[in-house]
């Protein structure tokens, strides 16, 4: 750059590129805004003259693309509707057979800390045959479950195992802060 012609011209041309080039800061968006958002957009901006123009070279005013609403200047916000939200039916918690009656575990391990769970609110479980329900934090010999051929039951440092191994309904019984909790489970193949 030791030319100053080269220089004026390098200059004079970067400044065409710029007036020349579309303002996408201040044209339309290319997707319509959601309803909450177009509340707040209503003011529009059309690009003014570039600068080093005269008026009558300015930029033209950005149509809006096909597709794409435009919001009114002056209007109230746009109206919504809204649908209302289907109900459903309550399910019972209480297996009735040993058919599920809603989401049942697969043949997976599902861990129930006893130290930070609230066993009042565990009333029932269903699991697939052949899934363990692992209880963590309870002592040896106190974790009963009946009746015993539908289960395998193991204890391993303050960790009892109970393995479903054939369908049917387990009644799952454990001691607590002298209180007894009953957990049914229901086991599908």
């Amino acid at each position: 750059m030791r030319h100053p012609k080269f220089r004026h011209i390098t200059a004079a041309g970067a400044l065409a590129v710029i007036a020349t080039m579309p303002l996408a800061a201040c044209g339309e968006a290319s997707v319509s805004p959601r309803p909450a958002q177009a509340a707040g957009n209503e003011i529009s901006v059309a690009p003014g003259p570039a600068l080093g123009t005269t008026p009558s070279a300015s930029a033209p005013v950005a149509k809006p693309k096909p597709g794409v609403a435009r919001q009114p200047v002056g209007k109230g916000p746009a109206k919504t509707s809204t649908t209302e939200p289907t109900s459903t039916k309550p399910t019972s918690t209480k297996p009735t057979s040993t058919k599920p009656t809603g989401t049942c575990y697969g043949a997976v391990r599902h861990d129930l800390d006893l130290r930070n769970t609230v066993l009042d609110l565990v009333k029932s479980m269903c699991f697939h045959t052949g899934g363990v329900l692992r209880l963590q934090g309870i002592g040896p010999g106190l974790v009963t479950a009946s009746p015993g051929s539908l289960v395998s039951q193991s204890y391993e440092g303050g960790v009892v195992d109970l393995r479903f191994v054939r369908a049917g309904t387990v009644t799952v019984t454990i001691p607590q802060d002298e209180q007894t909790y009953t957990i049914t489970v229901v086991v599908v193949s």
